[in-house]
C-alpha cells in the first residue's frame, strides 16, 4: 500500500512561514522524483517545486526565492519550507511521487490547505 501523508498546513498571516511535510510509505523513496503542487480556487493545479531522485531542484517563478524544497531519504520525507507567504499562495498543496521505469508510477497525497490571510 502506497501512502503519502502530509502535515503542516494551516492559517498564517502574510509574511509568515509554514513548513509542509510529506511522509511516504510503500515505495522505495530514494528512487522517486518528489514534488509539491498546489491548486487555488478557480485555477489549474500547478507545480510549485520539485526534487528529483538525482538531486535537481526546480521552482515555479511565483515562489522562487521564498520557498525551499528538501528531502530526507533516510526518513522517506519531503519538505516544503515556505517563507514570506502572500495571500496568493493560498491553495491546497499536494505531495507527489513520480517514477517511470517500464511503466509510470505516480502517487499523490491527500492535500493540505494553506491559507494566507490577515
Amino acid at each position: 500500500q502506497v501512502q503519502l501523508v502530509e502535515s503542516g498546513g494551516g492559517l498564517v498571516q502574510p509574511g509568515g512561514s509554514l513548513r509542509l511535510s510529506c511522509a511516504a510509505s510503500g515505495i522505495i523513496f530514494r528512487l522517486y522524483d518528489m514534488g509539491w503542487y498546489r491548486q487555488a480556487p478557480g485555477k489549474q493545479r500547478e507545480l510549485v517545486a520539485s526534487f528529483t531522485n538525482g538531486g535537481s531542484t526546480n521552482y515555479a517563478d511565483s515562489v522562487g526565492g521564498r520557498f525551499t524544497i528538501s528531502r530526507d531519504n533516510a526518513k522517506n520525507t519531503v519538505y516544503l519550507q515556505m517563507n514570506s507567504l502572500k495571500p496568493e499562495d493560498t491553495a491546497v498543496y499536494y505531495c507527489n511521487a513520480h517514477r517511470i521505469i517500464f511503466r509510470v508510477y505516480d502517487y499523490w497525497g491527500q492535500g493540505t490547505q494553506v491559507t494566507v490571510s490577515s
